[in-house]
């Protein structure tokens, strides 16, 4: 990968992974830093110019390395955590609610993932039920895995533990780690998938349905249990392009071979979506949800209507014991 600045945090000049991720890609200019947030936070940036030409920012994460999931969001496991090694991604999704929770499209990334894998530890030795802990949801997963290297270190650090489970969220085709390790139960690469039209409309930068779909197979088929996230459903009331959708998904993929389905709809905070009405002012679809919070319309039954129609479908394949609803 080729970028411009590479900022890096003077306390992790020295850092191993600092040396390994520089090796990783080519830049031009390293430009040292007390703080990564004096380059991430500052409000005067453009989101929109940064997707295009991103720099990268590695720093250290000083607390809060794994928090609690919210109560209802689970994929049958007891006890549900997330973290986040990493800001931003690759893609340009145009529902992304990332665009409205940070100012800069700069890719952030903690190098110092020990400390992950620390306070990972400490909460599995102190549960005695399983525990979940999610990661791709302020990042993807894979999408620069050959630069971060984060999903070697962690499967090395964390996968001898018989009560943990990690789910590896994304949209990336980029499965060389997955297909360099033995397949393992404790580990759960989980694949969003949306019928090709919102990809092509939606998910910009994106592998395509028929990408992301034949990698699934082919973790399948060296021994992979994967997870299938139709999150979130782009519910555009198409009830017959997504009754082909689900079928073609299931009667591609191995059933047997699927971990888990979540399905959601499209959610995002107030703050977050006017701001992201503001960064893409011609989107029909942002400034149709933005004007419907601005009104105070309350009324999802469309919203409603989709993940009805979707959830039916869907277990027209899968045990329901499989599905949950985020």
């Amino acid at each position: 990968m080729k970028v411009n600045n590479v900022y890096i945090e003077e306390k992790v000049r020295n850092h191993p992974n600092t040396h390994m991720i520089l090796k990783r890609i080519n830049f031009q200019n390293i430009i040292i830093c007390d703080n990564y947030s004096e380059i991430f936070n500052p409000s005067n940036q453009s989101f929109r110019i940064q997707k295009s030409y991103p720099s990268f920012i590695l720093a250290k994460k000083e607390n809060n390395f794994v928090k609690p999931t919210p109560k209802r969001f689970t994929i049958g496991y007891k006890n549900n955590y997330y973290f986040s090694h990493m800001m931003n991604c690759p893609y340009d999704c145009k529902y992304c609610y990332l665009q409205g929770m940070f100012n800069s499209a700069n890719y952030l990334v903690f190098v110092n993932y020990e400390d992950f894998f620390n306070e990972i530890k400490v909460i599995l030795n102190r549960n005695t039920e399983t525990s979940c802990f999610f990661s791709g949801y302020d990042c993807d997963s894979l999408a620069l895995e050959n630069i971060t290297c984060f999903t070697k270190e962690l499967v090395f650090n964390l996968n001898h533990f018989k009560n943990g489970f990690f789910e590896l969220r994304s949209k990336s085709t980029n499965i060389k780690v997955l297909r360099n390790i033995r397949p393992t139960k404790s580990l759960i690469p989980a694949f969003s998938l949306n019928p090709e039209f919102i990809i092509n409309e939606y998910e910009s930068k994106t592998p395509s349905l028929k990408r992301r779909l034949l990698i699934i197979k082919r973790l399948q088929d060296t021994g992979w249990n994967v997870g299938i996230r139709f999150d979130p459903v782009i519910w555009l009331g198409h009830k017959k392009i997504y009754k082909i959708f689900f079928s073609d998904v299931f009667s591609f993929l191995d059933i047997k071979k699927i971990h888990s389905i979540t399905i959601g709809n499209f959610r995002i905070p107030v703050k977050y979506l006017k701001k992201l009405s503001k960064i893409r002012p011609n989107d029909s679809f942002i400034q149709m949800a933005s004007s419907r919070q601005s009104l105070g319309i309350n009324d999802n039954s469309l919203e409603h209507e989709g993940m009805d129609f979707c959830k039916k479908e869907i277990l027209k394949f899968i045990d329901k014991n499989k599905v949950f609803e985020n």
